[in-house]
């Protein structure tokens, strides 16, 4: 992790167009989505009105009345595992998911569009990891960051970074900062220079359950409450709170087994 603020570089209300490339969105594709709203909603004090239903049932989370990040349900007859996706700007998806498949990558659904809200994709990395593409319309992201309850950051956990950053690299035009740590395999990625995400490379350490996935980190104002309340409401501590240059963190799972980190940032 590089940056704890939220992955455009502000603190506030981010109304407005996100450069392509910068994560602009978080989605959560579950089975139970009521016992699901419930977890979230007294976790991050979220509440929840309806969304773009092109895949099925949809609702965006909201915070304090602004837009923070989406939870949609999966099929009744599919048991995929559950994990929070980011998803990246882009003024093309169109072009941007045939970048995808020339370098490397899957399309697995899409190009198609979500009502007036824009347009999406959802795409997986040569090495399986799986991201969403977001040309906004209507819809512009997650109206608000470096608050509790909002995302923060997004971390792809892989076998090897070098390698997959550089499909990153092609398809979104990240600039690429390797760590220059010796015993540390790390790429954060850039947009005109500010840090919007990292990738970690952590080898056979990799969950094999799991394969290689993005995580997201969510702000909150205490990461020790925040474990211990998740808890309480069905959550699973994978990782204890532990103190990092950025920030206190740990990293749960929620009833249904989607990871993410809870993050206090120091400022």
């Amino acid at each position: 992790m590089t940056d704890a603020r939220g992955s455009d570089g502000r603190i506030g209300e981010t109304n407005a167009r996100r450069a392509p490339g910068t994560p602009c969105w978080v989605s959560l594709m579950v089975h139970g989505p009521a016992a699901t709203h419930d977890f979230y909603g007294a976790l991050f004090g979220w509440e929840f009105r309806p969304g773009p239903q092109q895949l099925g049932p949809y609702a965006r989370a909201l915070l304090d009345g602004r837009e923070v990040a989406g939870i949609g349900q999966l099929p009744p007859d599919r048991q995929l595992p559950t994990a929070w996706t980011p998803y990246f700007a882009s003024d093309d998806v169109n072009r941007t998911a045939e970048t995808v498949r020339l370098c490397g990558g899957t399309v697995g659904v899409g190009p198609l569009d979500a009502g007036e809200a824009g347009r999406m994709a959802l795409g997986s990395d040569p090495a399986g990891a799986v991201f969403g593409v977001w040309q906004a319309a209507a819809h512009l992201g997650t109206a608000v960051t470096g608050r509790p309850g909002t995302p923060a950051w997004n971390e792809l956990l892989t076998y090897e970074a070098a390698g997959v950053a550089k499909f990153y690299e092609k398809v979104f035009g990240f600039e690429l900062l390797p760590d220059p740590s010796a015993d540390r395999d790390y790429v954060t990625l850039r947009i005109e220079g500010r840090p919007v995400a990292g990738i970690h490379g952590v080898g056979d350490a990799l969950p094999r359950d799991r394969g290689p996935h993005w995580t997201t980190y969510f702000e909150v104002a205490d990461t020790d409450e925040s474990a211990a309340r998740l808890v309480d409401l069905g959550g699973h501590v994978l990782a204890p709170a532990h103190d990092t240059p950025h920030g206190r963190v740990a990293t749960v799972a929620d009833p249904e087994g989607a990871r993410f980190t809870l993050l206090h940032a120091q400022r």
